[in-house]
């Protein structure tokens, strides 16, 4: 026989390190091409806010572009992107991130500039500043999720799936009326207890020098405090049920019916939750999936029907249902059929060629993910923050791999209904148009 295959993840490597403040570093060699990426993951979300003053993670998120001790206003985007680079943010339940892919020779700017926000950004940050950013956290609020159809899905599921008081009950977005709450003096003290670098993982991959790189890093980074204020983010553990099934309906101006529900999986870093990701997959994972040839092919009741896997690490994850109706399809049509499939997936479990297509799919999607020197940052970081080992990182398709049929039969034993919270919409009916409105439209 000939030699095997490769693992995927075989050649790839990372080492770690820490600085004597605290801030864990990851570096990972990629010579291929002369880029290099700068991912600064930050242990906070909006887990960690409190009621009253939520969407404060998600509002730093923008703070941090708006100004530092040595990088006046709009800076970090002129300095980065006049080098040739691209940057951006994110904010979610369990992290903030910040991350700049470079031409290799500008690898000690990016560095720089990071280092530079999270030790003086506080220097920079006053009324003016935050007055602007609070103000384009609403409007992006009114873009994304008050003022477009299907806006508000995500954020009413959440709060049905994490009952009142729970970490999770709250999107990162936050509300109008906390964001219009917060003090500048509680935008410092946030800054003060989780932009610290004990607080931080810095992942640096591409084609680096392990040994310069982390000198920049000590020569930046070394000298800013660690803060030992951090309090641990509130327990998100909660029963593996719902225990019945919680439904709102909504009437819209939206383009057709929609059913979307949100059932409650296993905690990320499970082998359950590997599980629950084939399942899903399986089932609402692209146009071979069993929902998507039910009601979009067969029946021909939906235009789009899939479900997802959100991984969440420090509460039950939340499985994704989403279909949008044709035509005139009836909504109780629909959750029949999918309760259907569902429960003949949960007794059947799935066959092996549906085994191998969703591993395959997997197996790709996180090919993708390490692909580029940014995805493999990320992921580094990812695992570091929420699982204390970036390692884990480079074999995390293995344990998804390894799952087995009955455990992913398992897993969707809890997409029933009295585990999901449910969302119909309803189109609104559009007024008729009278013969006044149409004479005032020829004139």
């Amino acid at each position: 026989m000939g030699d095997t295959a490769a693992p995927p993840s075989e050649g790839l490597t990372a080492t770690e390190h820490r600085l004597a403040n605290g801030l864990r570093v990851v570096l990972s060699e990629d010579h291929l091409t002369p880029v290099a990426a700068v991912c600064l993951w930050y242990d906070v979300g909006s887990r960690h806010e409190v009621r009253g003053r939520t969407g404060l993670a998600h509002l730093f998120e923008h703070l941090m572009f708006q100004g530092s001790a040595q990088v006046p206003g709009n800076g970090h985007f002129e300095w980065v992107q006049g080098a040739g680079g691209s940057l951006n943010g994110t904010t979610s339940f369990e992290r903030t991130n910040y991350f700049e892919t470079m031409p290799t020779h500008e690898l000690e700017l990016a560095l720089w500039l990071e280092a530079d926000r999270m030790g003086s950004l506080l220097d920079a940050l006053d009324e003016e500043s935050m007055e602007n950013q609070r103000d384009v956290v609403k409007n992006e609020r009114r873009q994304r999720y008050d003022n477009v159809p299907y806006g508000t899905a995500f954020e009413r599921l959440t709060a049905m799936v994490f009952p009142e008081g729970h970490p999770y009950h709250h999107t990162p977005i936050g509300s109008m009326a906390d964001l219009d709450a917060a003090s500048l003096e509680d935008a410092r003290q946030f800054f003060r207890t989780y932009y610290a670098p004990n607080n931080a993982v810095l992942s640096v991959v591409g084609d680096i020098d392990p040994e310069q790189t982390l000198a920049w890093v000590e020569k930046y980074f070394g000298s800013i405090p660690g803060h030992d204020g951090k309090q641990a983010p509130r327990d998100g553990s909660l029963p593996e049920l719902i225990g019945e099934e919680k439904r709102q309906v909504l009437e819209e101006d939206v383009p057709a019916r929609a059913l979307m529900s949100c059932y409650r999986l296993p905690p990320d870093g499970t082998r359950e939750c590997d599980a629950a990701d084939v399942a899903v997959t399986v089932l609402g994972g692209g146009e071979s999936s069993r929902l998507h040839n039910r009601l979009v092919r067969r029946d021909r009741t939906a235009v789009t029907a899939g479900i997802g896997l959100l991984r969440l690490a420090g509460a039950p994850s939340m499985g994704w249902l989403d279909v949008k109706t044709s035509g005139d399809a009836e909504i109780s049509q629909i959750e029949a059929a999918v309760d259907e499939e569902l429960a003949r997936f949960a007794e059947e479990g799935p066959t092996p060629e549906e085994m191998e297509r969703a591993q395959a799919q997997l197996e790709r999607e996180w090919l993708d993910r390490l692909a580029t020197v940014g995805g493999r940052a990320d992921e580094l970081c990812r695992y570091a923050v929420l699982f204390g080992d970036p390692q884990l990182a480079l074999t995390a398709v293995d344990r998804v791999l390894d799952v087995t049929a009955e455990e992913v039969r398992v897993a969707a034993a809890r997409l029933r209904p009295d585990n999901r919270a449910v969302l119909v919409y309803e189109p609104v009916e559009q007024p008729a148009e009278t013969e006044d409105d149409q004479e005032g439209a020829q004139q």
